[in-house]
């Protein structure tokens, strides 16, 4: 790497800096590192399939953490609006800092998440209940209430013992 790529790469990092768009610089100086030994050659070695699948997971991984810590934040009932916004807010400006001291400071288990637990657990149970031969019985009684008739009885019949 020459001097004056490095200035250049610095140069132009500062001004993006400036104007906020931090994660396409990141992303940008990401890629000049991984291919920074190999500049103006047209070899790809092993070595470099393999730093750049490692760079490419880091950064899958990165972008699932925020889209998970998001996705939180919005769906928590716990957190007013203003706190949503500050949560987010701070997650775009300071996002590394901000998605660690999120994940620090989130509660283990909310009332939320307990009640969707029971929630999860209750539809589990009132599935487990129901069996095939319930189903048909309910399918018989509504072709003897006059509800559905004899074709949509054996159709219904058919997928269910499918």
């Amino acid at each position: 790497m020459n001097i004056s790529t490095g200035t250049t790469l610095l140069r132009s990092a500062r001004s993006a800096l400036h104007h906020g768009r931090i994660a396409l610089t990141l992303a940008a100086m990401t890629l000049f590192l991984a291919a920074c030994d190999r500049v103006g050659t047209n070899t790809i070695t092993f070595w470099d399939v393999v730093v750049s699948m490692i760079v490419f997971f880091f950064w899958f991984m990165l972008i699932w953490i925020f889209i998970g810590i998001f996705a939180d934040i919005i769906r928590r009932h716990d957190l007013s609006g203003g706190w949503k916004a500050i949560w987010i807010i701070v997650l775009v400006f300071v996002p590394f800092l901000g998605a660690l001291i999120y994940i620090i400071a989130r509660p283990r288990v909310t009332a939320q998440d307990v009640q969707m637990a029971a929630q999860a657990e209750a539809a589990q149970k009132a599935v487990a209940g129901v069996s095939t031969s319930d189903e048909l019985a309910k399918l018989q009684s509504l072709k003897d209430a006059g509800t559905i008739t004899a074709a949509e009885f054996e159709d219904l019949k058919k997928k269910l013992l499918a």
